[in-house]
């Protein structure tokens, strides 16, 4: 379906990459520098940022790339638009041609655990994070008459989810509903919309949450291979080149993605309905495994409840 389209090439394109300091932000920076991106990238740490910055000096493709990067809080549109405006300021104000949301965490557990503040926190780590930051660049695109791009990085738990990520799966849900509205409304000002769904990251950010993680959710999970920041970010930007809207990473990913997709618009209308059929089939009989993984785990669980006083 996108092999007649014209590849978009980020050669000495401004790119615009959130949570750009580790894990696959990093990597997203990486390979659009090595593919001769000027590359602005935001976190919080300042210290991470400029270590980043050296990576990106080690892949650098051409002397005229401009790598920068900028400390800013982006789960606001305010905190967005002043990370925006600073980028744009070595480019005589004009943004950034295209923006990678890649901000965000996980905190896993069980829903009876959480608190109003922790599930609010969840949509802050996992929605907020990118939607403020894409209401902040499209209000500049359009305002400049940018016709550029806006990369969501969403997860395969945006397709699905299971117990434990009852703080993340939302956000990643209401993630997918964003970019299926904004595909639709922003052909008004020719800026095209990206959203990718990978799996497991090996990333900082996972060591992190799987020692939150419940046993349960670990245990359904060992089998997962994952992937390293650098193949997701290849896979992100191969899939923004040629044009797609839903970006998968892996195979499971593409099942889901073709299982799920309504009225989205397809990759491959030549195989998603192989990926469609695979997921008829199989995926029901996954759910079952991991249902049947779960009920195993009451008993131990009903003692995890006592201990914490959620059960008399």
């Amino acid at each position: 379906m996108f092999g007649f389209k014209k590849r978009w090439n980020p050669l000495l394109k401004h790119c615009f990459v959130t949570g750009g300091s580790s894990g696959a932000g990093l990597g997203v920076a990486k390979v659009l520098a090595q593919n001769g991106a000027h590359v602005s990238i935001v976190a919080r740490d300042p210290a991470k940022l400029q270590r980043a910055l050296e990576v990106l000096e080690t892949v650098r493709h051409n002397p005229k790339q401009v790598f920068r990067a900028y400390s800013f809080a982006v789960n606001t549109e305010q905190g967005s638009a002043a990370a925006i405006k600073a980028a744009s300021e070595p480019f005589d104000g004009r943004c950034p041609d295209a923006f990678f949301m890649c901000a965000g965490a996980s905190r896993p557990g069980f829903f009876v655990e959480q608190t109003e503040e922790s599930l609010r926190a969840g949509m802050e780590m996992t929605f907020y994070a990118q939607a403020f930051t894409a209401l902040a660049a499209t209000k500049a695109m359009v305002q400049q008459g940018i016709k550029g791009k806006v990369v969501f990085c969403a997860s395969i738990l945006g397709y699905f989810s299971m117990v434990g990520y009852s703080t993340y799966s939302p956000g990643k849900f209401a993630l997918r509903g964003l970019a299926e509205t904004l595909h639709s409304e922003f052909m008004l000002y020719g800026i095209d919309v990206h959203i990718a769904f990978p799996g497991t990251i090996h990333s900082p950010g996972l060591e992190e949450e799987n020692m939150c993680k419940p046993k349960i959710t670990l245990k359904i999970e060992e089998t997962d291979e994952g992937a390293t920041p650098d193949v997701v970010a290849k896979a992100i930007l191969d899939g923004v080149r040629s044009g797609k809207f839903h970006i998968n990473v892996d195979f499971l990913g593409d099942v889901f993605r073709a299982s799920t997709a309504g009225a989205t618009e397809r990759n491959s209308y030549a195989l998603d309905w192989v990926y469609a059929l695979i997921g008829y089939i199989g995926l029901p009989i996954w759910r079952k495994s991991v249902n049947a993984q779960v009920l195993k785990h009451r008993d131990e669980h009903e003692g995890y409840l006592r201990e914490r006083g959620l059960r008399p």
